[in-house]
């Protein structure tokens, strides 16, 4: 399961949000992702993906700023 499809399955699972309708640019904020959900998300992340968030990672604000930082420790050496 790639980052996006993650993203699109936890929007649809908890916010009723069709893939369609989202896009990069669309903040977490308008999609109704609070603060907890984006822990959940991140914790989604890890398992599915077998990838550790770091600690001091900044909080995306965006679909394409989540992706970014996903992907980008998808694309890590010893992953």
């Amino acid at each position: 399961m790639s980052s996006i499809e993650i993203i699109h399955q936890f929007l649809q699972d908890r916010l009723d949000k069709t893939p369609a309708s989202i896009t990069p640019d669309m903040t977490l904020e308008e999609l109704g992702v609070d603060s907890l959900m984006l822990l959940e998300l991140m914790f989604e992340f890890e398992e599915k993906l077998d990838i550790k968030l770091p600690s001091d990672v900044t909080t995306p604000r965006t679909v394409g700023e989540l992706l970014t930082l996903v992907e980008s420790l998808e694309n890590q050496p010893g992953h």
